[in-house]
């Protein structure tokens, strides 16, 4: 629990970047930032209301909850107020600076996710409903069901005023295969972990 808090945390240093590097936001992150434009509230916030809205929608999908998921949930927003609190890093005013920010970014959290999801507690809120949803959709393929999710989250966040440019783009397609080159780099199959549902980990520490 406390190396996939620790490293949850430091994801949000990846993705505090992405949002610095001041070139579009990551599809999701257009969602966030567009409700905190609009009511007025921290990012984390907003973060930590989307989280538990979808993972209302994993139980009711009846999808498998762990315990990384609700510590998902919570420190990645609100370790991202952290760093805007201490103004980490200054907003990039051009793509020289920006692009290698966002790339940066990116493999920050690509690398953490291997560290959290190697704990075997569950994935992440967003991971879990795109599984759950490509489950129902069997004639569809989860890079279909993917581009769905983030194409929705992306248009709702820019309705209420995130923001959208090379960065969206940037995350949308770039993210997935910097995480598989993080995985292969240090041999990491995440179709092999076994994760351990919230029951199974209370028990234990109960034990």
């Amino acid at each position: 629990m406390v190396v996939a808090a620790v490293s949850l945390f430091v994801n949000g240093f990846g993705v505090y970047l992405t949002i610095q590097a001041n070139i579009g936001a990551s599809p999701w992150d257009v969602l966030n930032l567009g409700l905190s434009n609009t009511f007025g509230i921290l990012y984390g916030t907003a973060s930590i209301i989307v989280s538990c809205t979808i993972l209302g929608i994993d139980i009711l999908l009846k999808e498998s909850i762990g315990i990384a998921m609700i510590i998902d949930a919570i420190v990645v927003g609100k370790s991202v107020d952290f760093f805007n609190r201490i103004n980490a890093v200054e907003k990039c005013d051009s793509f020289k600076t920006a692009i290698p920010v966002m790339i940066l970014g990116l493999f920050i959290m690509a690398y953490t996710q291997y560290f959290y999801m190697n704990t075997s507690l569950g994935c992440g809120p967003r991971d879990t409903l795109l599984i759950g949803i490509t489950r129902r959709t069997k004639k569809v393929s989860i890079g279909l069901v993917s581009i769905g999710l983030l194409a929705t989250a992306t248009f709702i966040g820019w309705l209420l005023g995130g923001p959208v440019g090379v960065g969206t783009f940037i995350c949308a397609f770039g993210a997935g295969p910097i995480m598989q080159f993080a995985f292969y780099t240090v041999k990491f199959n995440a179709t092999d972990i076994k994760h351990q549902n919230i029951i199974q980990s209370f028990k234990i520490l109960r034990a």
